[in-house]
């Protein structure tokens, strides 16, 4: 009965500014606060309303689903550890669990389908992200076709759109990345790219509980496949100055910085990013401060410190040696512009060491190419 009580509103369709409304008041508040501490890194905080959430409405899947919500953020934040996967697809499974009785009494609860669908979309990313391409196909296959469903039903929705928009884009973007998957995506949904962004951007703007998680994808995809830097920096600034605790949203800030050329505000980012790494602020790792310390070095490096910038570019270079197996984008370009530096600096012998050694190691963004230049003609000459 209590169910019945819970989703009335939901079976009424009823709309808050063009939203149709999942759940009653107090749970809508208890997802909408804990939402933001998700974000903000501060997990602790968003558990307990997620678990008074479930106190409250245990048949009622919001709750489960936050909570894998959460363990999804600590792998991403936590880019080297595995230690969050089994725990991530436990609560998955869990939110699958609480749907089923839901479809069984009705298959078209829309509740039901849509926590269901976002589960699976959200194990299918987990899956890519872990390269197992089979499940990955076979979870994004079935949580599309679902959430297609619920936006049938209930066509208002605009959370909806960030699984379908993830879908529509990653369907088409995959393929072109990794052609070895082609074969394996013939015999899903077809993707549209445009309409991917255009979907992921209408969530981003109206979604009640996932405009901010639609941002998210859209920033990764702004600046990392669409290399649209200005509408990626509108973003990042957007998310950061919301949640200013988030590694996340700081290092796309930074990179932003990084790629339209704002020295001062770039140099500011990664110190600030990398002050955080060493305070051992949440989810500023080891990664992240490699990062920095790059983007410290450049900076110092553009504006003719060589010395402070070969300070920075060494401690890259060492965390390098800790963190990869085989030498990483970020060792070979640090060896590099060591190298580089060398040259301004009369080193000529030092420079063409480095050259040699980024020879010796697999070609990341035309590095090859740029060593066998400055060993014919040392860099910064005429």
């Amino acid at each position: 009965m209590f169910r019945r009580t819970l989703l009335l509103g939901v079976a009424m369709v009823l709309t808050v500014h063009g939203q149709w409304v999942l759940m009653r008041e107090d749970a809508d508040s208890l997802v909408r606060e804990g939402i933001f501490y998700i974000y903000n890194m501060q997990f602790d905080s968003a558990e307990m309303y997620f678990r008074e959430l479930i106190e409250r409405y245990p048949e009622y899947p919001a709750g489960y689903f936050m909570e894998a919500m959460v363990a999804w953020w600590k792998i991403l934040t936590n880019r080297r550890s595995r230690d969050y996967d089994e725990e991530f697809l436990n609560k998955i499974q869990r939110v699958l669990d609480v749907c089923q009785p839901l479809l069984e009494e009705n298959p078209y609860d829309i509740v039901g389908l849509f926590f269901k669908g976002g589960a699976l979309g959200y194990r299918g990313r987990f899956y890519a992200m872990r390269e197992s391409w089979i499940r990955a196909a076979n979870d994004g296959r079935e949580g599309f076709e679902i959430l297609m469903r619920v936006q049938r039903l209930a066509p208002t929705n605009h959370d909806v759109l960030l699984g379908t928009g993830i879908y529509n884009y990653y369907a088409v973007k995959l393929p072109e990345m990794y052609p070895i998957l082609r074969p394996l995506l013939l015999f899903l949904p077809p993707g549209d790219k445009e309409l991917g962004i255009a979907q992921l951007r209408a969530s981003a703007r109206n979604a009640r509980y996932a405009a901010t998680e639609a941002k998210v994808v859209l920033l990764q995809i702004l600046y990392d496949f669409e290399q649209n830097i200005p509408e990626a920096l509108n973003v990042a600034e957007e998310l950061f100055q919301r949640y200013p605790r988030n590694p996340y949203f700081h290092r796309y800030l930074g990179r932003c910085y990084v790629r339209i050329g704002a020295l001062e505000k770039m140099e500011q980012t990664w110190k600030e990013i990398l002050r955080r790494c060493i305070e051992k602020w949440p989810g500023y790792e080891e990664l992240t401060a490699r990062e920095a310390l790059y983007y410290v070095g450049l900076a110092y490096m553009q504006r003719g410190e060589y010395e402070e910038a070969l300070r920075y570019f060494y401690k890259c270079d060492e965390l390098s040696r800790v963190l990869d197996e085989d030498p990483s984008g970020f060792m070979v370009k640090v060896n590099l512009k060591i190298g580089n530096i060398y040259d301004l600096q009369g080193k000529r012998e030092l420079a063409l060491m480095q050259y040699r050694k980024v020879l010796s190691w697999r070609n990341v963004q035309n590095s090859h190419e740029e060593a066998r230049r400055y060993m014919e003609k040392p860099y910064g000459s005429p």
